[in-house]
Parts: structure tokens; sequence; C-alpha cells
């Protein structure tokens, strides 16, 4: 109980976390704070491009060999919990398509602060170094996001041919900055790299506080809008972490992770992104609850992870191991 509490402490503190706090709490004050809409734009865009280029360097520096198997089977994964996460909120939530396809974003895609709570989690309780995953984490954007965007459409209704989707779906913009860029990380050389990571790497963080300033703020005014957030929504995003990261655990398991990484691969499963997909979201599907989305991840399911997750994910897995 310690351990998680001090574990929510240092989370809570983080500087993306609390800008999203000083937005929200703006709003609710009734102060005139507000980020123009094109800087707004812009931090999207650029998270979502720097995003990729961190995962392509990431993937670049690893052991793609023992990758192979992992690298699979988190391709599945995030296809799995898109899907699942999809089903849930049409059955639970009775929500139309494009507010069920976001949500299948968040919740398909995965949480870098939640993976750097886990790492230092599972790093001081096992010992070992799981840096190896950190590979894997824009390997769970992608397939959630393209996803996302193909499940919105309403194919039944005339929504479109299917040459026109996957047209949306593999060319629209988020898609493209969160490819690319991987690639560009992949592909570029070490010293190319080398001159664009002041900007690509060094500003990230402080270009995650605006955008998570702005999404707090934006948060709020919807809600205040829509009246709060459906207990609905609340159950949901609780459920959806904790079958997610059970899921993670047994496949850690078998993959033959150590327990660090077990732990650590079973919160990335467990987590709601609240920074890529409600950027991506944004630019893709505009018209959906991202309010409730963006709340649902980061106010309900991030704190639940801190607190109870990954602890907990850390129980089951040192059962499993005997």
């Amino acid at each position: 109980m310690t351990e998680a509490l001090l574990l929510l402490v240092k989370n809570l503190m983080a500087p993306a976390v609390l800008a999203f706090a000083i937005g929200f709490l703006a709003v609710r004050v009734k102060s005139d704070l507000r980020v123009p809409e094109a800087l707004s734009q812009t931090l999207s865009l650029y998270l979502l491009l720097a995003i990729g280029i961190k995962g392509g360097m990431a993937l670049k520096a690893a052991d793609l060999g023992a990758l192979a198997v992992p690298l699979v089977v988190t391709l599945l994964v995030g296809v799995g919990r898109t899907f699942s996460s999809f089903g849930a909120a049409r059955l639970v939530l009775k929500a139309r398509r494009a507010d069920a396809a976001a949500l299948a974003a968040h919740y398909g895609s995965v949480s870098a602060l939640t993976f750097i709570a886990a790492k230092d989690f599972a790093e001081l309780r096992y010992g070992g170094d799981v840096g190896v995953l950190v590979g894997l984490l824009a390997v769970l954007e992608i397939p959630a996001l393209i996803l996302a965007v193909w499940l919105s459409a309403d194919r039944r209704q005339g929504g479109g041919s299917v040459g026109s989707v996957l047209h949306e779906v593999l060319f629209g913009k988020s898609v493209v900055l969160l490819v690319g860029g991987l690639l560009i990380g992949l592909l570029s050389p070490e010293a190319a790299l080398a001159r664009t990571t002041p900007f690509f790497v060094d500003l990230f963080h402080g270009a995650l506080v605006l955008l998570l300033l702005d999404l707090g703020s934006h948060a709020a005014r919807q809600l205040e809008l829509e009246g709060g957030l459906p207990w609905r929504w609340t159950v949901l995003a609780l459920l959806l972490p904790l079958v997610h990261g059970v899921l993670g655990v047994l496949l850690g398991r078998a993959l033959g992770f150590d327990p660090a990484m077990t732990v650590v691969f079973a919160a990335m499963c467990a987590s709601g992104s609240y920074i890529a997909a409600p950027a991506a979201m944004r630019i893709a599907l505009p018209n959906a609850q991202l309010a409730r989305c963006l709340i649902a991840s980061l106010g309900i399911t991030f704190p639940f992870n801190l607190t109870l997750g990954i602890p907990l994910f850390g129980l089951l897995t040192e059962a499993l191991a005997g």
C-alpha cells in the first residue's frame, strides 16, 4: 500500500498531469485561459511525429531478433484491445460508432507515463532493466489509431466504399505522422537523427505540457456542456484496464518474460492513452465525445493503474511464477 501511495503521488506530480489539472480547473473557476486553436493543432501534429520518431529510434537500438515474437504479439494485443474496447463501448455505453471508436483508440493505445511508472515499480521491486519494451510503445499506438478510424465508418449506411475507407485509414494525417515518424527514426542515420534530437526529443515534454493544458481546459468545457461523466463510462474505465492488464500478465508469462518485464507489459496493456490518442482523434474524429474519452482515460484509468493496477499485476505475476 505504501508503494502504491508513493507511486500515485510521484506520477500525479508529473508536469503533464498537473498541466491537465490546471487547464481543467481554469475552466471551472471561469478563467479566461485558452490555448489558441492553431497552436493546439500544431502541438498535436508535432507530438504525433515525435512519438513516431522516438519509437523508431528505440526499435533501431533494440535487438530486433529478440523482439520479433513480442513485436507480433504486441501488434495482436493492440488489435484485440481496440476491438474489445469498441465492443464494450457499444454494449455497455450504447455508444454510437464514432464515440465507441474514439474510446477504442484510447484503450487500444498506450500511456507513456503509465509505462514509466510501471518501469520504476518493477525495477525497484524485481531489479533488472526493462528498457527493451520501450520499442513496443509505438507499436501499440498505430493499430489502435488505424482501427479506430476504420471502426468509426458505418459502411452499412453507405459510409463509403472499402477503398475510400482504407484510404482514410492509411493516409489520414494522424496515421501518416505516426508511421512516417517511425520510419524516420528507424531508417535515418544516427548522425542525422542527432541533429533533430534537440527538437523532437528534448522539447517533447514541454510541448506535451502545453497540449495537456489545452486538453484539460477542452475536457472541462465539454464536460460542462455534457453535465459530467456518466456512471457507465466510469465503470468501463475501471473494467477495461483490469481485463487488459490481466491478459497482459498471462501473455507476458507465456512469452517467457521475467517478472519485471511481465508487470511492465501488463501495465502497457492496461493503460489508456491520453497523449497520442487524443491528439489523433481530434484530427480524425473531431465530432466524437473526446472529452469523455480523455476524462475516462486520464481521470479514472490512469490513477487506477497507479494505485491498484500495477501492484495487482505484480502480485498476479508473482503468484503465477510460484
